[in-house]
């Protein structure tokens, strides 16, 4: 901590080296500091705007994260300078089939490449940071966040081989970086994942505040409760608008402290000293993890951390001393066998029922080192993600199949704010503007209710879609234009070399199959010297169809020859000729409609 004399040190020192020596992006850690960046941020306004120019305003651009939960990012813009606030990816839906996730399109970014001047992150969690890997290989600009985030994504720059071309900065809570024509300054939040922080965004239109997620938590475990007092003075400034997270905003009440479950956790450990027990909880939500290991520590268990993204987040958090492992406590899956199960205790991935994490595999026997016995306890710390409610039950059925005790109730709290908590921050803050975020549609309308419930006129409160250019300044609030966004699909190592024809297709051959026809014409004559042959895939069992087959051959063997006997040489229509007469014979037979696929060879 610096002393008051360090700091007034330090403002000398600045003042001596003069107003116009500070680089961009570079840190100012006072409060003395920051009142002479904002006087420096009005005279920059002042010098910029033209005679008649009139009062300034700037673009607001939410490229995801509204309409889903998850693909968060947004940039802001004024004059030359863009700087983009968080970078997330989302999972895909059901009806992608084959698609590993979903990142947003930045062809907007690229566009304007020159201007952009940085990411800035505000917390560590895959629908915040998940998409960097790839849009920075696009847009290879710094990357702003506090310590475990900028930890988060260096293990991601390092899978993508991107150490070496990304320029990185920590930035501590309470500092600022000077981004361009914006100002951005880092406030402490609480969330299910530490060194959260909400952002103060001062641009030359007026002060902008992005809360990022957040959850009010007087009684964190790790690090200090959510700065209340700095949200206090910046409204009494005056806050342009504000940016507030509506994931929980059709929730009445406040979000119980993280604490609580640490209680329920204790509750159970004394309860089961004669079981092994098994939590599954999320990787990202270390101080979950930290309470786990403090209860296993407790009772003399020792802890097994199994699945790659838990393994990888724990060790991040470890060396960063955001969590305290007592030594001794943890042991590797190998060492498991050494001990008996009243002594361990795993911690693991798959509480959301995804086929491939370690809990799932578990309960499907698949686990090469674990499996589920009789005597287990499992404890699943999370609540099913909207979609994920039959997958969860799938893992559960199997966990209680297999013998296992399944703990879910208050095993787990959220990690965002339910109404109280927004409430606060509209009274705190007392935008002019609010413009929700975060949240499927329902949830936008939520916060918008909350807002005008504090005092926020129903005028100045606008719901924003992807790809909106919203123009805001003193004055008015309102949608400009429009660019392009939506969700970028990644297959293995391809990205965005499967769109919506693609898909169509996976989902009609998931749905319906295909049939390969297959024939050979002489080159010249056109007459024809082998099939038409017919291959089935998932459209029918052939040793059963038979029958079908053979009718299904005649139909494509009387259509080519009709073509034949009518001199047609042009091989696309002959393919259109065939796929139309054996979909035709398919759909009055059987009512099914499979892909049809013909292939012509052509001999000499």
């Amino acid at each position: 901590m610096r002393t008051e004399n360090q700091r007034d040190m330090k403002n000398q020192k600045d003042s001596k080296m003069g107003k116009n020596q500070k680089e961009p992006g570079e840190l100012k850690e006072s409060r003395g500091a920051r009142e002479q960046a904002e006087r420096r941020q009005g005279d920059r306004k002042a010098n910029k705007r033209e005679p008649n120019e009139g009062k300034p305003k700037v673009k607001v651009i939410p490229l995801g994260g509204l309409e889903q939960i998850g693909m968060n990012i947004t940039a802001f813009e004024y004059d030359d300078s863009i700087i983009v606030v968080d970078c997330g990816l989302s999972f895909p839906s059901d009806d992608m089939l084959g698609i590993d996730l979903v990142i947003p399109d930045v062809t907007y970014l690229e566009q304007n490449l020159d201007k952009v001047k940085g990411f800035v992150i505000t917390h560590g969690h895959e629908d915040h940071i998940g998409a960097l890997p790839y849009i920075l290989q696009k847009v290879n600009v710094p990357v702003y966040s506090t310590k475990l985030t900028i930890g988060l994504i260096e293990n991601k720059l390092k899978e993508h081989n991107l150490m070496k071309s990304t320029k990185r900065k920590v930035v501590k809570h309470g500092q600022s970086i000077n981004l361009g024509c914006f100002r951005v300054e880092f406030i402490k939040t609480n969330h299910s994942i530490a060194d959260a922080a909400a952002l103060a965004i001062f641009t030359p239109a007026g002060i902008i505040v992005h809360t990022g997620d957040f959850k009010i938590d007087y009684t964190p475990v790790f690090g200090d409760a959510a700065d209340l007092q700095r949200f206090a003075e910046l409204g009494k400034k005056g806050v342009l608008a504000l940016m507030c997270d509506s994931t929980n905003a059709i929730r009445p009440g406040f979000t119980a402290s993280e604490r609580t479950v640490g209680k329920t956790f204790d509750a159970i450990f004394a309860e089961h000293k004669s079981n092994r027990i098994i939590v599954a909880t999320f990787a990202s939500n270390v101080d979950r993890v930290q309470q786990i290991i403090d209860s296993a520590y407790k009772y003399n268990r020792k802890v097994v951390v199994e699945g790659r993204s838990m393994v990888s987040v724990i060790g991040t958090a470890s060396e960063l001393g955001y969590i305290r492992i007592p030594e001794g406590t943890l042991i590797d899956i190998e060492q498991l066998k050494d001990y008996t199960d009243e002594q361990t205790v795993l911690i693991t991935t798959g509480s959301q029922g995804e086929s491939m994490a370690a809990l799932s595999r578990m309960a499907a026997s698949l686990h090469r080192k674990v499996s589920i016995k009789p005597n287990d306890v499992v404890i699943l710390s999370s609540t099913p993600i909207p979609g994920n409610e039959k997958a969860v039950s799938k893992v559960m059925n199997e966990l209680y199949q297999k013998g296992a005790e399944v703990i879910f109730q208050d095993t787990h709290v959220s990690g965002h704010a339910c109404q109280e908590e927004i409430k606060l921050m509209y009274a705190l803050l007392h935008p002019r503007y609010a413009l929700p975020v975060h949240g499927e549609y329902r949830h936008l309308v939520a916060n918008r209710n909350l807002a005008q419930s504090m005092g926020v006129p129903k005028e100045n409160i606008l719901l924003m879609s992807s790809g909106d250019v919203v123009e805001i300044g003193e004055d008015s609030c309102k949608v400009a234009g429009h660019v392009p966004s939506g969700g970028i699909l990644v297959d293995g190592l391809g990205v965005g070399d499967v769109g919506n024809i693609v898909l169509r297709d996976r989902q009609n051959l998931a749905q319906n199959g295909i049939i390969i026809v297959v024939l050979t014409l002489e080159k010249y004559s056109n007459q024809l010297l082998a099939g038409p042959d017919i291959v089935s895939r998932g459209f029918v069992y052939v040793r059963e169809s038979e029958d079908l087959l053979d009718e299904a051959r005649q139909i494509v063997d009387d259509a080519v020859m009709d073509c034949l006997d009518r001199h047609l040489t042009d091989w696309g229509k002959i393919k259109n000729i065939i796929r139309d007469s054996l979909s035709d014979f398919l759909w009055k037979r059987m009512k099914r409609n499979p892909m049809i696929l013909p292939i012509i060879m052509e001999v000499e």
